[in-house]
């Protein structure tokens, strides 16, 4: 990336988080990441129907304030962007009209309620329907949180136009999303302010790009893929740097994680008709139906309740193992959900904590097998501690493939536990620790205190048990002290012989 790119991006981020934390007062930051986030999304859709209408009439020589004054033109109009955009934001609702308002001090959050309305009734009856219902949901703002008085709750808002509108969120002649990597660059830093609430909805980058870059190795281009928990969807539109994926399926349990998630997808530039979020506990109701994905990217809550209703041993995801996973620990009941989603060359990567390597009873029974009769699970590589929000524990990352292309006798195992980068409040995973991983994946030779190739055989010796130092020995010997050096000079004195003793 261009350096003066790069120091615009770095910029604008920075202006926005001052933004963020002057304007939200006694609110807590990720509460109030519902209103930045919210505005940062329709001064997009705003500029994009600038753009499209200006596109869209240049030959007629007619701007689309003129068009919409038109009933004829306001009609066609309409019906493209409908088409294209899979919504409309009338001339008098755009981001600009808004600004002029802020800045002629006639601006009141009714009026913006009023734009909203109007957007997300445009898309009544329309294919996006479903993709814009309820987006702004979460951008209440009747809410007296905002503030007390009608008057009070608008010049807030007011403030996040303008300030909106000071950000040049443009670079000329460039392909860089520097609006969509500022959306990302807040999501990250509302999350890390967050605490427990963050790993609801977001992988922090280091993770992230391992995970699909794992994922992707070797593919160009990928029909479906998805994110049984999707959280904002970071995860899953990260794959689209690895590979040309043409549609994302996603499921999301939070409402308000969901709706984010639908945003940052259309705010990426995905079409509606591309992508497919749905809002819903992946366990218990399986929106993805019969649907079978060539490439799966998960960074399940760890350790999760569920119902482990026996109703579900007549699932298809999990009848033929046997055993359904504990109700404390639905780690497994993810990853059969996947196996479950992959194609015929599917392919699923997931994040989990280190238990579902060793723990007995039921896990062991589905790990046992995953492994032994269907032969699912490629590689287990074991990260940093303190690599999340939320969390300190250290999580292990499961490689499964449905093709395992002369792999089918062994399992690789990587001990990553010791590349990191260690950070204020948590430790990085940096880009030189993801290419040391991801080589060492394709490489998959033994590599002194970091990779082991297992066979078959040895896992069966272990047990099925795929706790990481069992494979790859990192122990070091420590280092012989000569402790007589460190005994201070004062310490001795000559006996009646002349010879050196402690006193």
């Amino acid at each position: 990336m261009d350096n003066s790119i790069q120091n615009h991006q770095k910029e604008l981020c920075t202006k926005l988080w001052a933004m963020a934390n002057a304007l939200r007062g006694n609110m807590e930051a990720y509460e109030f990441k519902n209103y930045i986030l919210g505005m940062i999304f329709y001064y997009y859709l705003s500029n994009r129907t600038e753009k499209y209408m200006e596109n869209l009439l240049k030959d007629d020589g007619i701007t689309y304030t003129d068009a919409w004054a038109d009933e004829e033109y306001q009609e066609a109009v309409v019906e493209e962007a409908l088409r294209d955009l899979g919504y409309i934001i009338e001339p008098q609702y755009l981001f600009v009209q808004m600004v002029k308002m802020v800045e002629n001090r006639s601006f009141d959050i009714e009026f913006l309620q009023k734009a909203i309305n109007a957007l997300m009734e445009s898309t009544i009856g329309n294919e996006s329907q479903e993709d814009f219902e309820g987006l702004f949901s979460d951008m209440q703002l009747d809410s007296t949180r905002l503030g007390h008085t009608v008057k009070d709750r608008s010049a807030v808002m007011a403030k996040i136009i303008a300030a909106l509108d000071e950000i040049n969120f443009n670079v000329e002649d460039t392909k860089i999303d520097i609006l969509g990597n500022a959306y990302e660059y807040l999501i990250g830093q509302f999350a890390a302010t967050a605490g427990k609430k963050a790993g609801e909805f977001y992988t922090p980058s280091g993770p992230a790009e391992l995970l699909c870059r794992l994922a992707c190795l070797g593919l160009t281009d990928v029909k479906d893929a998805a994110d049984p928990t999707c959280g904002s969807g970071s995860l899953l539109l990260r794959l689209k740097n690895y590979a040309n994926v043409r549609n994302y399926y996603g499921q999301e349990l939070t409402s308000t994680t969901y709706n984010l998630a639908r945003m940052n997808m259309i705010l990426r530039g995905i079409p509606y008709r591309n992508f497919n979020i749905y809002n819903g506990n992946t366990l218990e109701h399986d929106y993805f139906g019969e649907k079978k994905f060539r490439v799966q990217v998960a960074n399940p809550p760890y350790s999760a309740n569920w119902s482990a209703d026996s109703k579900f041993l007549e699932d298809e995801r999990f009848n033929e193992y046997g055993k359904l996973a504990p109700k404390s620990k639905a780690d497994f009941a993810f990853v059969q959900h996947m196996v479950y989603h992959m194609d015929e060359d599917g392919r699923a990567v997931v994040l989990l904590p280190h238990g579902v390597l060793f723990r007995g009873a039921a896990e062991e029974v589905i790990r046992k097998y995953l492994i032994q009769k269907m032969n699912v699970l490629d590689a287990v590589i074991g990260l940093p501690a303190n690599l999340f929000f939320g969390t300190g524990i250290p999580v292990c990352v499961l490689v499964l493939k449905r093709e395992r292309n002369g792999n089918s006798d062994n399992i690789f195992f990587i001990d990553a536990s010791k590349e990191f980068e260690a950070g204020k409040n948590q430790n990085i995973l940096r880009e030189c620790d993801i290419d040391k991983i991801a080589s060492a994946y394709e490489a998959r030779v033994d590599i002194d205190k970091f990779a082991h190739v297992a066979t078959m055989q040895e896992i069966e010796e272990n047990g099925f048990n795929l706790n990481i130092p069992r494979y790859v020995d990192t122990f070091e010997p420590e280092e012989e002290i000569d402790n007589w050096g460190l005994i201070s000079p004062l310490m001795w004195r000559e006996d009646n012989y002349g010879k050196c003793i402690l006193k």
